[in-house]
């Protein structure tokens, strides 16, 4: 393990290449040497990221300039990515993609989800899916780590326990997130008259993160996934009306969710009996890498009814902060280097 490596991002100036260069900046073991836009090149990154005004110096750069690095950060849109990676493996030992162009193994689902062939078929069993909650071992030593869909890292983060333990049937995951989880560039639907104070259902069937929910979970039960643009402008929150096979308590859920993350440095459990904070909330964990997760048992239910909540920041734990915990992973760093900031009460 080295003990400092240097970092490039590539395509910096969207929401996910400055939220990676605010929690690199701040890594006791990475130095960031290059930041790439194609549309900033030559400007300061505060341009684009003013809340690091005054922190660094750098500039962005044409990705054309881009030199060799340790650590190679891919924040393109998707479709971006695949088909450069030639280039980019020639110039990094370790490349993190965060869009969604590796994140499925399997190119037959990956067509099926997405409604093409996948350009680098061969390519997509070398990339480990970047949730070290579920791929810790896989993402050790590793040199390619894929990006999470933010939707599904909530999802499976919430389901997982469960699943691992057979105890599922059928879930209804009802998903609701922010603005920014569209990214930079505007559009129709992001145009201020029309996105603020929306509660829109886009995605009631068929969004492209259940995928990645099916291939870390399996097939064991049936899952139903819908997700809905609210008012916020980051943040994931998931409610999954989970329907078991076997009947539990809430202790017995505190028990299977406390083995199961009770050692995790960026999961914790939200179930209190009193305050406005009794459950998981997506405010509480901005620009954080935590991820808190709840669950409630519905005594009422004929149907062994268990909601489970889970909130992240989508443009942190749903994105660049799982992208620096699976570098961290991947060379022996310290999984909590650079992520230690616990979020901001009240914001």
């Amino acid at each position: 393990m080295s003990e400092s490596v240097s970092a490039a991002i590539v395509g910096g100036s969207g929401y996910v290449g400055g939220e990676l260069l605010r929690l690199l900046l701040a890594h006791p073991h990475v130095t960031v040497q290059q930041i790439t836009s194609e549309s900033q090149a030559g400007r300061s990154v505060h341009s684009a990221h003013p809340n690091l005004r005054s922190v660094t110096d750098l500039k962005f750069t044409s990705e054309e300039s881009l030199e060799g690095a340790d650590v190679l950060f891919l924040a393109l849109a998707h479709g971006s990515a695949s088909g450069r990676m030639n280039r980019f493996d020639g110039l990094a030992q370790h490349i993190v993609d965060c869009s969604a162009d590796f994140r499925l193994r399997d190119a037959v689902m990956y067509e099926q989800w997405y409604g093409s062939a996948h350009p680098d078929p061969d390519r997509l069993i070398r990339f480990v899916y970047g949730l070290p909650e579920r791929y810790r071992s896989e993402l050790s030593g590793a040199t390619h780590a894929s990006g999470v869909g933010c939707n599904a890292s909530a999802t499976i983060l919430a389901l997982g326990p469960l699943a691992d333990e057979g105890l599922l049937e059928r879930v209804v995951a009802d998903i609701k997130v922010g603005s920014s989880e569209a990214g930079r560039r505007p559009s129709e639907s992001s145009h201020h008259p029309e996105r603020s104070g929306v509660v829109r259902s886009y995605m009631p069937t068929g969004h492209r993160h259940q995928a990645e929910v099916i291939q870390a979970l399996g097939t064991g039960f049936d899952l139903s996934f819908s997700v809905t643009s609210v008012g916020l402008v980051r943040g994931v929150l998931v409610t999954a009306h989970c329907f078991l096979n076997a009947a539990v308590t809430e202790k017995d859920l505190w028990a299977l969710y406390r083995r199961h993350y009770g050692s995790e440095p960026f999961i914790r459990l939200v179930n209190q009996r009193r305050g406005i904070h009794r459950y998981p909330e997506p405010k509480l964990v901005t620009g954080s890498n935590f991820c808190d997760v709840g669950f409630v048992v519905d005594e009422g239910s004929r149907h062994q009814r268990v909601v489970v909540l889970a909130a992240l920041d989508n443009l942190v734990k749903g994105a660049a902060g799982s992208a620096v915990q699976s570098m961290n992973v991947m060379i022996g760093y310290d999984e909590v280097a650079g992520l230690g900031f616990p979020g901001l009460h009240p914001l």
